[in-house]
């Protein structure tokens, strides 16, 4: 064999190297990116069942409750403002943008929802109540199930986003469009990730 046909070898065996490399390190990205969407949709399931009892919660308190308007209405505008945030952020996991401002409006919606809980400690016939003590357990569930939707989302974006800054996916990342590396969602406040206490 020539040194001119030895040459040619070289070259498509490892122009075949480089592009099976390529196709590997491009569906690995791929798996990690749809891993950390997948996960976000777990999220979004607690999410919305979380502020699908809020308005339920808010119905049984306010009979009890009727001179705390103000702290009703904050509950509810906090709820309506995490319910948009969600939206944002559930036509972009892992953007930025979107999780910043989904942790914000999770922060403000789980401080309003802690005066509300801390409010109704002082109605002996709503604690007493078996539809606040369903509420409030259902409430106290799904608080945890969204803690450890969280931490699966935040493990799955930590692993995407490793995976590409390494090399020598760093070198291709971009060009398979994974530019940006995802963000983490981390709620302002820690009421959420730790369910509220409510004795009854």
């Amino acid at each position: 064999m020539s040194a001119a046909a030895l040459a040619l070898v070289i070259i498509v065996v490892l122009a075949i190297a480089f592009a099976m490399m390529g196709v590997g390190i491009f569906n690995r990205l791929v798996a990690l990116k749809n891993r950390y969407q997948n996960a976000f949709a777990q999220i979004e399931v607690q999410l919305k069942r979380r502020y699908d009892l809020i308005p339920n919660l808010v119905e049984t308190v306010k009979g009890y409750m009727s001179h705390e308007r103000e702290t009703l209405e904050a509950v509810i505008n906090a709820r309506n403002q995490a319910v948009g945030g969600l939206e944002r952020a559930s036509g972009q996991p892992g953007d930025p943008e979107a999780m910043k401002a989904l942790g914000g409006a999770e922060g403000i919606l789980s401080g309003a929802m802690g005066r509300l809980l801390a409010l109704s400690e002082a109605y002996p016939d709503l604690k007493a109540s078996d539809n606040m003590r369903q509420l409030t357990e259902e409430l106290t569930s799904t608080e945890n199930k969204v803690a450890f939707a969280r931490q699966a989302f935040n493990d799955a974006v930590t692993l995407y986003n490793t995976s590409k800054q390494s090399f020598p996916a760093v070198l291709f990342a971009a060009m398979f469009g994974h530019a940006q590396d995802a963000a983490l969602l981390e709620f302002d406040s820690e009421a959420i990730a730790e369910a509220p206490k409510v004795a009854f």
